[in-house]
């Protein structure tokens, strides 16, 4: 039963913007009841953290994506979103979203490419 599904990535030039979004199955869980994080993975490298949003809101960022991306959500639709805006090659990865814990299944993610 697939229990998060992320979208929103793309291709994009260095400098631009991207918003991701993460819906998690309700039947499976409710995000205002957990921690939620967005995880990246670049090729040849480890799966990385890139924020958290704790259930009563609160985020917190890695360095990679402080001043730049923005992790919010929206309880009702049971989705999480990262806004990522001044794009870098480097932030090219596949992005998932799961809870702090990693205690969900992982979903398919979604790749972001920033390329000129």
């Amino acid at each position: 039963q697939v229990q998060l599904v992320e979208s929103g990535g793309g291709l994009v030039q260095p400098g631009g913007s991207l918003t991701l979004s993460c819906t998690a199955s309700r039947s499976i869980f409710s995000i205002n009841a957990v921690n939620m994080a967005w995880y990246r993975q670049a090729p040849g490298k480890e799966r990385e953290l890139v924020a958290v949003i704790s259930s009563g809101g609160t985020a917190i960022y890695a360095d990679s994506g402080k001043g730049r991306f923005t992790i919010s959500k929206d309880n009702a639709k049971n989705t999480v979103y990262l806004q990522m805006n001044s794009l870098k090659p480097e932030d090219t990865a596949v992005y998932y979203c799961n809870t702090a814990g990693r205690t969900s299944a992982w979903g398919q993610g979604t790749q972001v490419t920033v390329s000129s």
